[in-house]
């Protein structure tokens, strides 16, 4: 079973960011990873236009709990706050994600903006070398268009590999670093994207899930018929999907407006569970756990944030933010999660 080790919670400076942009109702303005053991955390929040990075201490403290097993955090400091210094985006970044390739020694860290322009850089380690730019791409149509809610996925097992969805364009790109490789046009307007693992045969880079209004679509970027979807699956009208994501066995979880979270399994396309109104308000973020993939993290916009098992369909604890996420991640190859409010207060747990 799973134990939470700490929650942190501290306050970023007003010197930093004095108003934070309020982005979309998705919260994917944060992107973190942890130092090997577990000592530190290094966070990366976008506002505006700049990429901010922050620094927590882990180091273990009992943890205690309230009423339902609901954590209370323990408060800290911000270590070293700094704005990221690289070519800035022209407007809103909309999402950033931590690409992990740590047995090279090295993460990409990748931004999107509300026009689909897409910075990649690179950081070792130790989560220095930031400054130094890798490679920036643009969309066919170089951001014609309004702007609205972008998303960024790369794959896990080809890193170069990025996936750029744009909500009012309807287009999904695909990038080989700065070149633009295919672009998939959903029926509707994309809320999530998510490369996943390929468990029928085994090829681990080319299926993509996106959530489009209430469907789950499945796209395989070897196939040119259909645009390339290769599975369509219908929810209830009108009721929004805004987080995808899969897990080390290749199950696929969706949660939005209906309050439920839905696991399918792809080698036939049924339903493993049905989490029936878990969460008081919409999701909007949802994660699978590192460590025990039966666990699912999800997040909604009430604030709250909790961990639970999907099979049975059971609440193991959770946590709450003090306002709206304007940023919710979790590392990608270990339990440790972070959010970031509108009030400017950060939270990291780290669950073992």
């Amino acid at each position: 079973m799973l134990e939470p080790n700490c929650l942190k919670k501290a306050v970023i400076p007003s010197t930093l960011i004095k108003n934070p942009s309020p982005g979309t109702i998705q919260s994917t303005r944060l992107a973190l990873h942890v130092t090997q053991l577990r000592h530190y955390c290094y966070l990366y929040i976008a506002s505006g236009s700049n990429i901010y990075k922050l620094q927590i201490a882990l180091q273990g403290t009992s943890v205690s709990k309230g009423k339902d097993s609901l954590l209370i955090p323990l408060s800290t400091e911000v270590i070293d706050p700094s704005r990221v210094k690289r070519c800035p985006h022209r407007s809103e970044i909309q999402s950033i994600v931590l690409a992990d390739a740590e047995s090279l020694g090295y993460y990409l860290l990748g931004s999107v903006d509300s026009y689909g322009h897409l910075i990649v850089s690179k950081l070792d380690a130790s989560g220095r070398g930031i400054d130094m730019l890798t490679y920036s791409a643009l969309p066919p149509d170089n951001g014609i268009g309004e702007g609205s809610w972008a998303g960024l996925s790369f794959s896990p097992y080809q890193i170069s590999m990025a996936a750029v969805a744009r909500g009012f364009c309807k287009t999904i790109d695909i990038f080989d670093q700065d070149m633009h490789v295919r672009r998939l046009r959903p029926l509707w307007d994309p809320t999530s994207v998510s490369f996943v693992q390929n468990v029928v045969n085994g090829d681990r880079s080319s299926l993509l899930a996106i959530t489009e209004g209430s469907q789950l679509t499945m796209w395989d970027l070897r196939v040119k018929e259909n645009g390339g979807c290769v599975h369509r699956i219908s929810g209830t009208p009108g009721d929004t999907l805004y987080s995808v994501c899969s897990s080390s066995t290749g199950n696929i979880a969706v949660g939005g407006v209906d309050r439920t979270v839905t696991i399918y399994d792809p080698r036939r396309w049924s339903s493993l569970s049905r989490w029936v109104h878990c969460s008081k308000f919409e999701i909007t973020g949802l994660a699978f756990s590192t460590v025990d993939p039966d666990y699912i993290y999800i997040q909604g916009v009430d604030y709250e944030v909790f961990c639970g098992q999907w099979k049975e369909r059971n609440k193991l604890f959770s946590f709450r933010g003090d306002s709206n996420w304007l940023g919710f991640s979790k590392c990608s190859n270990k339990d440790v999660l972070g959010g970031w409010c509108d009030s400017g207060s950060i939270f990291v747990v780290d669950v073992a």
